[in-house]
């Protein structure tokens, strides 16, 4: 047991099955300034040039020792990629969308021809390539993408998404369909290339925008068809308070649940979930390893362990302006806490 490589001991982890010690990873955003520095490979160039984007992801492992390499930098892809316009951002800032090609309806909504062939997924295919190519099959490697409920969000704008929820509950469910199946396109094309695990981010699916009934009724039956239909490990990455919605979340078919800090009680929502799914989390990103102290997000990380997490990770994704010993804390925190006790292989 004690031989596991990292991606064995994150594959275990996330099926439940026994591991030695818990892994410690970033299922969100790992492009933080010092690495850029560290490597020349800056944001926004590395947004959209496959080398870049490879080698900042790498540094995330390599430099941060953290158990895998994780990519890309934003939500904006598949945005982009059925016809939204993109601001890349700066180095510091990353890229949001600045036009919702569906703001009157889905009339004309369609996932394109070759999607994967627009806008900036075939970087992000290379770049998958590229880290394929660097860590074998000894590095989990984790590709970020939007929901289903952002992706709509981004292509009818916010304000239409919320509304329409009440006043057009058939332009919802029009939407998600089809937000659902050009996610589900691109998550399998990612597989393909290579990647071990996919990490939906979805926040304005959760219930600090929409009522829990609304989830239920209608996002819930289309993140079961993406885990049905997606061929691989998925993990949800969901913002907010997501207290009202775990129940729900752990029987939609995702391996992993990643929740940020307003889940305060990580022995409860590890109760909720039960062996459905495994429970990812959660150092405050905002608060303790943007501004925290190394021991800080130490002490913060060893608590997450005491309360149950099956994956140590940051709540949500790394500001960019996080210091790079802050982020190496969190493995130093989980070798310290196993060094504490006599650990036997868990069952998770």
């Amino acid at each position: 047991m004690s031989d596991l490589n990292f991606k064995e001991r994150l594959v275990n982890a996330l099926k439940g099955k026994p591991v030695d010690k818990v892994p410690v990873v970033s299922v969100t955003q790992t492009g933080i300034v010092e690495l850029m520095d560290a490597t020349g490979a800056s944001w926004p160039e590395a947004h959209s040039d496959p080398e870049k984007m490879a080698a900042l992801a790498l540094a995330g492992h390599d430099l941060t020792r953290l158990e895998a390499v994780r990519y890309p930098y934003c939500v904006t892809v598949l945005a982009e990629a059925m016809g939204c316009k993109v601001n890349m951002g700066t180095k510091d800032i990353q890229p949001s969308v600045i036009s919702h090609p569906f703001a009157e309806g889905p009339e004309n909504l369609q996932v394109p021809k070759n999607l994967v062939e627009k806008a900036r997924i075939p970087a992000v295919l290379r770049a998958t390539d590229l880290l394929k190519e660097k860590v074998g099959e000894n590095v989990p490697i984790i590709a970020g993408m939007e929901g289903p409920a952002t992706l709509f969000s981004h292509l009818a704008g916010v304000d239409n998404y919320l509304t329409w929820f009440i006043q057009k509950p058939d332009y919802i469910t029009q939407f998600l369909s089809i937000a659902t199946d050009a996610c589900i396109e691109y998550a399998n094309t990612l597989l393909e290339y290579g990647a071990d695990v996919i990490c939906v981010s979805d926040g304005v699916g959760g219930p600090d925008l929409l009522n829990p009934e609304m989830f239920e009724s209608f996002l819930k039956p289309e993140y079961q068809r993406f885990c049905r239909n997606v061929k691989g490990i998925k993990i949800m990455h969901m913002c907010g308070n997501a207290n009202p919605i775990l129940k729900s979340l752990a029987e939609c078919g995702f391996e992993g649940i990643s929740v940020e800090e307003k889940v305060k009680d990580l022995k409860a929502a590890k109760e909720i979930i039960g062996n459905k799914s495994s429970l990812i989390g959660n150092v405050s990103t905002s608060v303790t390893m943007l501004n925290g102290t190394y021991d800080q997000v130490k002490e913060e990380a060893k608590k997450c362990l005491t309360d149950g997490v099956d994956v140590l990770a940051p709540g949500c994704g790394i500001a960019p302006r996080t210091p790079f010993e802050n982020v190496k804390a969190l493995v130093r925190a989980r070798d310290e806490y196993y060094a504490q006790k006599d650990f036997s292989p868990i069952k998770l």
